[in-house]
């Protein structure tokens, strides 16, 4: 396997999370075909964190150019998944989220398994490692295959 998937041990970055302050507007979820657009902290954990699914974030930026890929394909394979769910984050509008998932690069991609952090990879990696994270994220493939 590539060096480019960084996993770590199962973490939770809860303790990170639970220091963010609240959000100050309350805003209600834009859900598109499994698509959560995180728009604060308390989306963030109530949409992605607390989810019965599991997650892959995407934490992009409208001028990367690299995301400007990463980001519709990732849509592309995980929409038609019903026990998937893919969060995307703007790092301009989530320093916070940015600062307590330690995103240095964008594109960063963190796939979220029962509030625990289980993968993720920076930049745009090859299409064979993003089927392997959404097969094994959803189940299609076993974790240690």
């Amino acid at each position: 396997m590539s060096g480019a998937i960084l996993t770590q041990g199962l973490r939770s970055p809860m303790r990170r999370l639970a220091g963010l302050r609240q959000a100050k507007s309350i805003s209600k979820s834009v859900v598109h075909n499994e698509t959560i657009l995180v728009k604060n902290n308390n989306e963030f954990i109530n949409k992605v964190m607390n989810n019965d699914k599991p997650v892959i974030v995407n934490f992009h930026a409208e001028w990367c150019e690299p995301c400007k890929i990463l980001t519709p394909k990732l849509k592309e394979l995980i929409e038609p998944l019903h026990n998937l769910d893919l969060a995307v984050v703007d790092v301009e509008d989530n320093a916070e989220l940015v600062h307590a998932f330690e995103v240095k690069a964008v594109p960063a991609v963190i796939a979220i398994k029962n509030g625990l952090i289980v993968d993720k990879f920076i930049g745009l990696v090859d299409a064979d490692m993003i089927n392997n994270l959404i097969d094994r994220m959803s189940g299609k493939k076993k974790e240690d295959a």
